[in-house]
């Protein structure tokens, strides 16, 4: 996989399009554990996937996108509870829950194409 930078893997440049879409969403949000909790996960996502790339082998990115894959799963599992716990509504989560769902799956094949 020849890329130049990490800034040029769309799997990052979603990740942080997804970031950014749950900060707008939880910005306002008075239930701060879940906020701050969430947001670390959002955010965790492209900045494993950046440091990753820039470790400089392909050993310690396969590492880093697997933290990234977890983060995934982490937020994926926060947007379900704050849905159950009526902190954002289901038409607000199903497009996240979708977008961090493909993002995960391109983090596999990633993986699977630097293995």
């Amino acid at each position: 996989m020849a890329y130049t930078s990490f800034e040029e893997l769309e799997v990052w440049k979603e990740s942080c399009r997804l970031s950014v879409s749950v900060h707008e969403l939880f910005l306002d949000s008075k239930h701060f554990a879940m906020r701050d909790q969430i947001l670390r996960s959002a955010i965790s996502v492209p900045s494993n996937i950046a440091e990753g790339a820039e470790r400089g082998s392909a050993k310690d990115f396969i590492r880093f996108l697997h933290y990234a894959k977890g983060s995934c799963a982490e937020l994926r599992t926060q947007i379900y509870l704050s849905t159950r716990m009526g902190l954002i509504l289901p038409e607000d989560a199903t497009p996240l829950t979708n977008q961090a769902t493909m993002i995960s799956k391109k983090l596999h094949s990633l993986i699977t194409s630097l293995s």
